[in-house]
């Protein structure tokens, strides 16, 4: 018996306790941008047929922008202050009544005034951000660049040695030109344009060689 009296005294205790709901709240927005490097064309240097291909140093500066806006736009709200008379619900030692920490309970929710508040929006947002992308191509097959290299050197050598040709029978011929007009005695007239052309020709003797000749002589008889 006393153990059934000792539960049922269990089960029936009241438990007091102050509950607390507390609220958090809280917001944001993330704006994420990203850049695009978009592979560019490779430089390649061609010579009579002759494609070589270098190492390619691509930058490329940006400028982006962005704008937003909040929607509604409210810099402002009106709060509330309510009305906190606490002057009865307990008497003092001489039977004065007092307040007792509390609200009195005909000012309980009385609204006195309202009071502005900013809220601290913002009506816009604009951000402007810069950077700078930089891509480096290089070629892997370093043996054909430089055998490539080599047969474009090679063939700028026989351009140099072709136009030395051609620049020697030019002026060989312009030398025996200008020389058969002095031989057959006239000459552009001087200060003209094309007395240019014959101005460093000089006409020369040929230098006399040293040679004998045998000379036959017949006898002639009475």
């Amino acid at each position: 018996m006393k153990r059934y009296l000792f539960l049922l005294l269990l089960f029936n205790n009241p438990v007091l306790a102050n509950s607390i709901n507390t609220t958090s709240n809280s917001s944001g927005s993330v704006v994420n941008q990203a850049v695009q490097v978009v592979p560019s064309r490779q430089f390649s240097y061609t010579t009579n047929g002759i494609s070589c291909q270098g190492a390619t140093l691509n930058i490329s500066p940006f400028v982006s922008t962005t704008y937003g806006f909040s929607s509604p736009y409210e810099p402002h709200f009106m709060r509330p202050v309510y009305s906190t008379r606490d002057v009865e619900g307990d008497t003092d030692d001489d039977g004065n009544p007092i307040g007792d920490g509390d609200v009195d309970t005909d000012y309980r929710g009385e609204i006195l005034y309202f009071e502005k508040v900013r809220t601290g929006m913002r009506s816009s947002n604009t951000s402007i951000n810069g950077g700078i992308t930089a891509t480096w191509s290089i070629p892997l097959d370093r043996v054909a660049v430089r055998e490539c290299r080599e047969a474009m050197k090679k063939q700028n050598d026989l351009y140099d040695a072709s136009l030395a040709a051609k620049r020697l029978n030019y002026e060989m011929s312009r030398a025996k030109t200008c020389a058969d007009n002095l031989r057959q005695g006239f000459r552009f007239k001087k200060g003209t344009a094309m007395a240019q052309i014959c101005q460093d020709i000089e006409l020369i003797e040929p230098v006399n060689l040293e040679h004998t000749h045998e000379i036959k002589t017949k006898k002639i008889s009475n």
